[in-house]
């Protein structure tokens, strides 16, 4: 199983969008900002959102495709 999922900071005023097969250990990485990067920087832990694809090409193309995204993307510079 594969999942998009959006999280947030706790002020709501910074969103993330991203894939992966382990959500749960994916929202520990986060929480703990294992990993050097935006989510880190902006304290990116909330999670607000998740949708579920049986296949990873499907799961990408909504990540990239998400109204969010160009959002994401401007927050990034």
């Amino acid at each position: 199983m594969y999942y998009v999922y959006i999280l947030t900071n706790k002020t709501d005023t910074v969103m993330y969008i991203g894939v992966t097969n382990d959500l749960k250990r994916r929202c520990i990485e986060h929480n703990l900002e294992l990993i050097e990067g935006f989510t880190k920087r902006y304290h990116v832990h909330k999670l607000v959102y998740f949708e579920k694809y049986s296949e990873i090409k499907d799961a990408i193309a909504r990540e990239k495709n998400h109204p969010h995204v160009p959002m994401t993307k401007n927050l990034r510079t």
